[in-house]
């Protein structure tokens, strides 16, 4: 007896949203890792030593706490499950994906973003996993290979 039902939502839309909520995501990131970096370069022009700022400390656990809070609402009207299994490694290794395309501009990054939680979203849908999967991992190796050539 099978009793494994079709999606019953369709994978491109949703995979969709989630790259737009990604890419977001991203061009929020870059924002304000940049205003951080501005700010803490203000409040340390005048130290000899080492200097970090309030931002400096809390800035990634900030970052983390929305991106997840974010993917999180966003996903569940999408019908993105599990999204305990899609939400943090979608979050977690999208640092390198984000890394590389930083050098490229606010726009390379936020399409690096997109393209990632697109990729991940897609892979929530039995159909489109390998896919999905695919993309991804082809996608994290070009951002290694950019980040370490």
């Amino acid at each position: 007896m099978n009793t494994h039902t079709a999606d019953p939502r369709p994978a491109v839309p949703g995979a969709f949203a989630a790259a737009v909520t990604g890419a977001v995501l991203a061009y929020g990131a870059v924002r304000f890792f940049s205003w951080v970096e501005r700010r803490s370069a203000l409040a340390c022009e005048n130290s000899a030593g080492l200097c970090w700022t309030w931002w400096d400390w809390t800035a990634v656990p900030l970052a983390l706490t929305t991106a997840l809070t974010v993917l999180a609402a966003v996903y569940k009207p999408l019908g993105i499950r599990p999204r305990l299994a899609v939400v943090p490694p979608t979050v977690l290794l999208a640092v390198f994906p984000l890394a590389a395309a930083r050098g490229f501009g606010w726009w390379a990054a936020a399409l690096a973003g997109g393209a990632w939680a697109g990729c991940l979203a897609l892979a929530a849908w039995d159909r489109h996993r390998a896919v999905g999967l695919s993309a991804a991992a082809v996608l994290l190796l070009a951002s290694l290979v950019v980040l370490y050539r």
